[in-house]
């Protein structure tokens, strides 16, 4: 259960189902989360709550992750959020494309969500969301 000092974590993924469990991962470890199905609206929930953490789907319509990933990166907000891709893409010239597009890391579903914790937890402190 997430508490007042909780980190934030924004998700967005266009599989309900996968959006549903990643939010009940997180919010297991004690993470603030908020969640959306789309591009626009989570560029729009980032803006409005500057989360510490943003995991995003890559390949989703409208406004896929990348281009969310770069204008989030635009805005330069300080601290800088950790931005984490998950998706289908495997290749490593995809890889580099969500480097490129300012994503922190890349991984691939199915997700190891007790790893991309890992990365999320060394790079947010509780302290960060304060």
């Amino acid at each position: 259960m997430p508490t007042r000092s909780a980190a934030r974590l924004l998700i967005a993924d266009d599989d309900p189902n996968l959006l549903a469990a990643y939010v009940l991962f997180f919010e297991a470890q004690g993470y603030q989360t908020r969640a959306t199905g789309d591009g626009a609206h989570a560029l729009a929930e980032y803006s409005a709550w500057r989360p510490n953490a943003v995991v995003l789907d890559v390949q989703m319509p409208g406004m896929d992750g990348r281009a969310v990933a770069r204008e989030i990166r635009h805005l330069q907000s300080a601290p800088a959020p950790l931005l984490v891709a998950i998706t289908a893409l495997t290749s490593l010239a995809e890889q580099d494309e969500s480097l490129r597009a300012g994503f922190n890391h890349h991984f691939v579903k199915p997700a190891d969500l007790p790893v991309i914790l890992a990365a999320i937890a060394n790079h947010v402190r509780p302290a960060d969301s304060d």
